[in-house]
């Protein structure tokens, strides 16, 4: 049972203003980009796309430089977010409704969970039961059977657009207008109560569309159209600052920017979108370029100005955000996330913690199942089909291209050891043997080609042209196993 849905509003309110104290509960804006890479923004070092108002956030704010999602894919990471547990805990571990079984595929995918369960306590419905509003605009992908819809999960509001527009005068490519436009009006309107405005653009995941005036001003850049989206999506972060700033509501205002995944950088859609330099591999991946995400935590007045290179992940931002707003601190048992709110204040950074990740499954961007642990600088990575270890100096070598299990055999199995034990005391599901694998059509998908070794060229064009013959291979192997599905 959900105790948060069993508790009257007013009573959960009353309690929660008790903790707070006399505090004044911040509003919360929460802005998630979808397939945004580590190194998207210029104030990350994006020479090629510049992003003036997010850079402004960043400045004023705190920017994280080894900020993780919960798992490098879009329906896992929500889960993270929403419920503050690791994707494996839930048992959403990869997009919704997946990938199907294949022959290329020596293993079987576990069954997922197809919508975030009615028993999880959302971010919503914690900020709904301590008094606040409650809405999102844009993307939510963690299913809609009943009970399972945001309005099911706490949100009062919720504007959900697909994630294809045609550009014009007053949109863009993914409808950031329209999702930004109805975010604008709920603040507007609820700006005399504490509000959590979830704003989850589909920006920018493929199909790759932006305003065509836009795209010419960007003809330098790896990607031009792409580029010219993220022109698009810092210009509507600009609108909901400027929003902020004219309603008075800035320095009352918590401000989250952050991705669900790394970028795509394979081709895929008919593009190769981005590149994650100088992390390796993209979306789908356990490699850094598909865990590590841009996180920008703004609160002028509360919040000093810091570049954090501790690591976090993004389960830490339910009880951060409690413990921000003066909330009660999450209490159910399985919560994965740490508050991360004593060092956003300026506080020292505290004991090294230990990450781990679990990814049962193949995906459209060639990645196969498998585990990942971070220890201080040394990461492990397990592959579930073959048991094969790879091992990383992340402090020497962030681009993970030496693999140094050989060379420290204790370490890694030590490592191995953990992320097994891990697995199970979250109750993580595994993968079964296929028994229609056909090691000839594996071959050439994940032994000839290693999709995450690829290091971009000059240009989005010229990069794809590695993949070519590839991409061509995996996606007659994901559509003879749709095919398969529909039949079956």
């Amino acid at each position: 049972m959900n105790p948060f849905r069993a508790l009257p509003v007013s009573i959960a309110f009353l309690f929660a203003a008790a903790s707070a104290g006399a505090q004044e509960r911040p509003n919360v804006v929460f802005i998630l980009c979808d397939d945004l890479g580590v190194d998207d923004l210029s104030c990350y070092g994006r020479k090629d796309q510049p992003t003036p108002n997010l850079d402004r956030l960043a400045a004023g704010g705190a920017r994280f430089t080894s900020a993780y999602c919960g798992l490098s894919i879009c329906s896992a990471s929500r889960a993270a977010i929403m419920t503050g547990k690791a994707p494996a805990r839930v048992h959403i571990t990869t997009f919704l409704p997946g990938r199907p079984n294949a022959p290329s595929q020596k293993l079987l995918h576990p069954e997922i969970t197809m919508n975030l369960p009615s028993s999880e306590v959302t971010l919503a419905e914690r900020f709904k039961a301590a008094g606040y509003a409650t809405g999102i605009f844009g993307k939510w992908h963690l299913g809609n059977a009943k009970g399972s819809n945001p309005t099911d999960q706490g949100f009062d509001e919720a504007f959900l657009p697909g994630g294809d527009s045609e550009p014009s005068a007053t949109e863009g490519g993914k409808n950031e207008y329209a999702i930004t436009n109805r975010a604008i009006d709920f603040i507007e309107r609820r700006k005399a109560e504490p509000f959590f405005a979830y704003v989850a653009h589909h920006t920018p995941h493929i199909r790759l569309a932006a305003k065509p005036e836009l795209i010419p001003k960007h003809a330098d850049a790896f990607n031009p159209v792409y580029a010219a989206m993220l022109e698009t999506l810092d210009d509507t972060v600009g609108l909901i600052l400027a929003t902020l700033e004219k309603n008075d509501l800035t320095k009352n205002t918590v401000v989250i920017f952050t991705s669900d995944n790394g970028g795509l950088h394979v081709l895929e859609g008919g593009v190769v979108s981005t590149h994650n330099t100088p992390f390796r591999a993209g979306k789908g991946y356990l490699y850094e370029g598909g865990l590590r995400i841009p996180l920008i935590v703004s609160w002028p007045g509360r919040i000093p100005s810091a570049v954090i290179a501790e690591p976090t992940v993004n389960m830490d931002l339910t009880p951060t955000l409690m413990e921000l707003c003066g909330l009660p601190a999450p209490a159910e048992p399985g919560l994965d996330g740490l508050s991360i709110a004593p060092r956003l204040r300026g506080g020292s950074a505290g004991s090294p913690r230990t990450f781990a990740f679990h990814f049962p499954h193949y995906t459209n961007q060639g990645s196969k199942p498998a585990g990942a642990i971070r220890e201080g600088d040394w990461k492990l990575i397990e592959y579930y089909d073959d048991g094969h270890l790879e091992l990383y100096d992340l402090a020497a070598d962030p681009d993970e291209r030496t693999n140094l299990a050989a060379r420290n055999l204790d370490r890694a199995k030590v490592m191995q050891l953990k992320l097994a034990d891990w697995r199970t005391s979250i109750g993580a599901q595994f993968n079964t043997p296929n028994p229609d694998f056909k090691p000839a059509l594996a071959k050439p998908l994940y032994v000839d080609f290693d999709a995450s070794a690829v290091r971009p060229l000059a240009t989005a064009v010229e990069t794809a042209k590695i993949f070519e013959a590839w991409r061509k291979l995996m996606n007659a192997a994901v559509a003879g196993a749709q095919a398969a599905r529909k039949a079956g």
